[in-house]
């Protein structure tokens, strides 16, 4: 997978400009020397002397009573249940809302299951193998009950109902309405479609782990967990504990991937510690692929009733219809599925002018696992639904589905621009985002290629799909959202040591990312020093300053803010010490090259961080010692700023089998300002990979009548590998954001948004009067959407 890159920044592999500024370059990932040596510390290689493992037991049924559960005979005191972990308090997930239904998640079942894999008991043996053992010879009497899992037929009167105490299973009904909605019935031409994205889990490289002790010397309960935000976890683990936040040190050491998945507060790793923590014994649990399958956090499934409106012109008028969110039994801390039908409807008029949105969004339990964040967060559900709607809409009123776009997006002299979902597009040009995803793909080829036909009988097609991407979003928009926990800022302390090597501690995490080096460049730049003289340091509460952790589009924008902040009062500290021992005004000192600098005279940072830690005679007077300083960052607008891009495919598709090649990808985005260009190609490389596991792959199926789920190994559930990633393309556009450090934007998320949207619109090129409106197109899914065609072949 190669990814030529049409930019204006600097690709340069070793140093800074000749002014000292290390933004643009591609300096090589500090992190990545220890994984490629091996040496990298995750979850399961902690040993702690005495370590035991444990195992769950886990509920063979989608919907039962637990009436009890049976130890083997001899193991009596290795098994637990909810009631053997001591006293615990309930965690409030989901949004402060008097309409949201609260499911409380009990760290193991209590008086019912209500998914398949739900933890019953925790089995605690001397290895992994033994824990296993007991865990297979413990038996959980249940009376199992009737079980739904379509969204849908939840809401049905007579549905089996999840938590007894609710009227249905909707977790919370909510009406997203805005603009002249009168338009809408009215409309000259409405397309209506039902699309479907299904369910998938996050498949992290590394999965789940937790190990928890009591450490009796600092009186504290220790907890290595694979998170992306060990504060948080912190203080939800504290809550339902009933321990003091500085009785919990959560580490989180190397992680081998998130994707949003490790962002809640899940009940294997509450279990975990409270065991550790009531029988003061260290205890390990390392999640398996099955598990993984079968219980972590699922994302995605989103089912879409859709009207879109416009006139024979191909000019937009509005959307409506409704969505079904399937969120599953409970609602995970801190925020729950709340957000995601609120998002994805928020959405659903992309970057085009709309006059009206009118969508029913409805959150509903069913039995299956809990739906968390991945990836782009309800984004790619919108994406999908939105392009998908504009192609359908364009073969309508028989119009080029390009012509439609270019005749409705916004322009860069209309932003900023309030969508009729309440997002605030700030900055930059979706025009020539399309303008150039086209001109890279080379659309008068393709389609002279279309015409004359593919000799081994394939078809090609041509998928175009624009995406608008949150990110930098603070106070404002979590506090709208009702959050419980609203990550408003970030932070970072930066302490020069008496050598002038340089610390950097934040409380953001670096997962896979390249935030390593990255803040690494920041920091460097302000101080005028190399990054490899910069030690970055997270994922520790015991040693890092507060902060939400990493996800959401947001690391660069508040913890690149708050490491700039800092390192500019360490080096505006570090001039007035330089002035002082050169006899200049401070403000004629620069920084650069390792020196601080005042016409021809200079001195090296290295003596003014030993001036300020071990010969503080040498200070100004008045002048504190130390060369440290912990700042705050959140920008000047906390809605966030947007980045966004054009992706367009090519794609043969063999009619008969439906299978589909993938001839050439290209991405033309904006993510403002890039501080290390090759860091962003391999963050755009990924995402679009996953992008295509969710349009092509990807896919948690369940038993309609049982909710038994049938992909609990990857020999039934596809992610896309090596094989099926062809080379992308990409180009960046690079407009500053106005409000963020740099005129940075976040980027993260953004290129797993469009790739479902322009495979099924690449799709439907090929095969006019097919439908392709539920991810994934698996090849018996393609296959069957063109036999259904008049002719059996599409036109």
């Amino acid at each position: 997978m190669t990814s030529p890159t049409d930019t204006d920044l600097p690709q340069n592999a070793h140093a800074g400009d000749a002014k000292g500024s290390w933004i643009g370059s591609s300096v090589l990932r500090k992190e990545d020397s220890r994984h490629l040596r091996a040496s990298g510390r995750f979850v399961a290689d902690i040993r702690i002397p005495g370590l035991q493992d444990v195992a769950f037991l886990r509920s063979p049924m989608a919907h039962a009573r637990l009436l009890g559960v049976t130890a083997p005979e001899g193991a009596e005191d290795r098994v637990f249940a909810l009631a053997d972990l001591g006293p615990l308090n309930d965690l409030p997930a989901g949004p402060e809302l008097d309409a949201f239904r609260m499911a409380p998640y009990p760290p193991l079942a209590g008086d019912k299951v209500r998914y398949v894999g739900q933890p019953i008991a925790a089995c605690i043996g001397k290895d992994r193998a033994s824990a296993e053992d007991i865990a297979e010879e413990t038996i959980p009497d249940l009376e199992e009950l009737g079980c739904v899992v379509d969204a849908v037929a939840a809401l049905a009167p007579d549905a089996p109902r999840l938590h007894d105490d609710w009227p249905d299973n909707a977790f919370i009904r909510a009406p997203i309405r805005a603009g002249e909605t009168d338009a809408l019935a009215n409309a000259p031409v409405r397309v209506t479609r039902s699309l479907r994205m299904s369910r998938q889990a996050t498949v992290s490289l590394e999965g789940r782990g937790v190990v928890a002790y009591w450490d009796n010397r600092a009186e504290e309960l220790v907890v290595h967990l694979s998170t992306q935000g060990p504060h948080v976890m912190r203080h939800g683990l504290a809550q339902v504990l009933e321990l003091r936040e500085s009785q919990i040190r959560v580490i989180a050491p190397d992680v081998g991937g998130g994707f949003g998945g490790k962002n809640r507060l899940t009940p294997e790793e509450v279990a975990v510690a409270a065991l550790a923590l009531r029988l003061k014994r260290p205890l390990r649990w390392i999640e398996d692929r099955n598990e993984h399958l079968l219980a972590s956090v699922h994302a995605r499934e989103h089912i879409y009733d859709l009207t879109l409106c416009g006139d024979t012109d191909g000019r937009l008028i509005g959307i409506s219809g409704s969505l079904h969110v399937d969120a599953g039994a409970y609602a995970l801390w801190p925020t729950g599925a709340f957000m995601e039908a609120s998002m994805a409807a928020r959405n659903l008029t992309g970057p085009y002018r709309m006059q009206a949105l009118d969508i029913e969004t409805f959150t509903v339990a069913t039995n299956k696992p809990p739906m968390g964040p991945y990836r782009g967060v309800a984004r790619p559900g919108a994406c999908f639904a939105i392009e998908r709607m504009v192609d359908e809409f364009a073969q309508e009123i028989g119009q080029d589905p390009i012509e439609v776009r270019r005749r409705n997006l916004l322009t860069s002299e209309e932003l900023p621009h309030k969508t009729q979902g309440g997002m605030t597009l700030d900055s930059g040009d979706y025009p020539a985002a399309l303008e150039k995803a086209l001109s890279m793909i080379d659309v008068p080829a393709l389609r002279r290629r279309q015409k004359e036909g593919e000799p081994d009988g394939r078809r090609i097609g041509l998928g175009v799909a624009i995406y608008t991407e949150q990110s930098g979003h603070g106070t404002a928009e979590w506090t709208k959202r009702k959050a419980r926990v609203v990550p408003g800022f970030e932070s970072a302390t930066l302490r020069a040591h008496s050598d002038g090597s340089v610390d950097l501690f934040v409380g953001i995490l670096n997962h896979g990312q390249g935030l390593e080096t990255t803040l690494a460049q920041i920091a460097a730049t302000e101080l005028g020093l190399d990054p490899a003289e910069i030690t970055v340091r997270h994922g520790d509460t015991g040693i890092s300053p507060f902060g939400f952790g990493t996800f959401a589009s947001r690391s660069i924008v508040f913890s690149g803010g708050a490491v700039a902040k800092a390192a500019r009062t360490v080096a505006a500290k570090a001039r007035r010490i330089a002035g002082h021992l050169l006899q200049v005004s401070p403000d004629t000192v620069t920084l650069q090259g390792g020196l601080l600098c005042a016409g021809n005279a200079s001195i090296p940072f290295a003596e003014v961080a030993r001036a300020a830690t071990v010969r503080p005679e040498f200070l100004p007077l008045g002048e504190p010692p130390l060369l440290e300083a912990t700042e705050t960052y959140e920008p000047a607008d906390s809605s966030g700023v947007f980045s966004y891009g054009a992706h367009a495919v090519a794609i043969a598709v063999e009619p008969e089998t439906g299978a589909v090649e993938i001839l050439d990808y290209v991405v033309a985005e904006d993510c403002g300002v890039i501080i290390n260009p090759m860091i962003v190609d391999g963050q755009i490389l990924g995402g679009v990979a996953q992008g295509l596991g969710t349009a092509l792959f990807e896919e948690l199926v369940y038993d309609p009548e049982t909710g038994q789920p049938l992909a609990t190994t990857f020999g039934d559930y596809m992610v896309a590998c090596a094989p099926e990633i062809p080379d992308i393309r990409i180009a960046h556009l690079m407009t500053p954001a106005a409000v963020t450090e740099y005129g940075v934007r976040g980027m993260g998320e953004g290129r797993a948004i469009a790739p479902p949207a322009v495979i099924g619109n690449a799709l439907s090129d090929a095969f006019a009067g097919a439908t392709f409106l539920e991810t994934p197109f698996t090849p018996r899914r393609v296959s069957n959407a063109i036999a259904a065609t008049p002719d059996g072949a599409g036109s």
